[in-house]
């Protein structure tokens, strides 16, 4: 399957029963019971991913990539941090500009691997799309503990994937974990600490803590073909995920841009949901600097439909340009 494919079928026996206008009774007489319930029901999802737009694939060697989109909005300039009014004349439409809330589900060697989880409102419904449910999910890697992440690790105050393995990144941890950190917040404010808290204490059987490494490095991996990479700044530990498969390589960058219109061009425009402001534009300048330069593709949780797409170069005043994948 190329880059950018929108449906996982391949041509061949599956595909064309879907295709085949109704036969005679004679042929369903005939024909195994398992093998009809086989094809219809590989017919229902083949049109249900294939009418889920939240959902998008992309291949990366032996492994497939699905976004799985929670939401396709409009972002607020309000939390820019650096934004000026001619910046925002140019580059968006009466100041908004497109957002989304993403997860990635990557599959290969015979593995289910979810890359954050939402807040969880759409999840279980783009995964059920993909073929997936939460008991056959293997691994969950998490960039960073904010809500719009691990948001889909619990239902009704449950484990969401009972057979999953948890990873975090280990600054990450510590940061959410502290309750001296926490107590330092007004207490309407510690709400994100306690959801984090929560969550660790509740895979804390199945949990797992990595130390993210130097973009660019040799990295020893986290999982075979996953390197876990340092991108502090937007949280102490928020971390990106490089996937290698053969050749190919994606970058799936976590929270690296919120507003992907403006810091595209301008990438020392920070947002206010950013812990240390300064930290996530050096980290920005940097990661975008270096896909570029070895023209990785890359994913973001808050990048717009489908989510995948390559940055080069911009022109003129603009630094750099996102073309997504089609």
């Amino acid at each position: 399957m190329k880059p950018g494919t929108h449906a996982p079928y391949a041509s061949g026996d599956m595909e064309m029963s879907c295709r085949v206008s109704y036969p005679p009774f004679k042929f369903f007489y005939r024909m195994k019971v398992s093998r009809l319930l086989t094809v219809f029901l590989a017919c229902i999802s083949m049109v249900s991913v294939a009418q889920h737009s939240d959902v998008f694939i992309y291949q990366i060697g032996d492994r497939k990539v699905t976004l799985l989109s929670e939401n396709q909005g409009e972002g607020n300039p309000g939390i820019l941090i650096g934004a000026t009014p001619e910046m925002l004349r140019e580059y968006t439409q009466d100041g908004k500009f497109p957002n989304a809330v993403n997860a990635f589900l990557v599959q290969g060697d015979g593995k289910n691997i979810l890359i954050d989880t939402g807040f969880g409102r759409k999840l279980f419904d783009n995964l059920v799309a993909s073929g997936v449910t939460p008991e056959q999910v293997d691994v969950i890697l998490i960039t960073h503990m904010h809500g719009d992440h691990i948001g889909g690790l619990m239902k009704e105050g449950e484990v969401a994937f009972p057979n999953a393995t948890l990873y975090l990144p280990e600054p990450e941890h510590a940061y959410w974990t502290d309750e001296a950190v926490m107590n330092a917040f007004p207490e309407d404010r510690r709400g994100s600490f306690q959801q984090a808290q929560a969550v660790a204490r509740a895979y804390d059987d199945r949990l797992k803590l990595f130390a993210p490494q130097e973009i660019g490095a040799e990295s020893p991996e986290i999982l075979p073909g996953i390197v876990g990479i340092a991108a502090y700044g937007h949280t102490p530990g928020h971390s990106m995920f490089l996937l290698t498969s053969g050749t190919e390589k994606l970058l799936i960058w976590g929270d690296l841009t919120h507003a992907m219109a403006i810091q595209m061009p301008y990438p020392q425009v920070a947002v206010t949901y950013d812990v240390d402001p300064d930290t996530a534009v050096e980290t920005r300048e940097a990661v975008l600097k270096y896909v570029s330069a070895e023209a990785i593709p890359v994913a973001g949780m808050h990048v717009a439909y489908p989510g995948i797409g390559r940055v080069v170069t911009g022109t003129g005043a603009a630094r750099y340009q996102f073309i997504p994948e089609n």
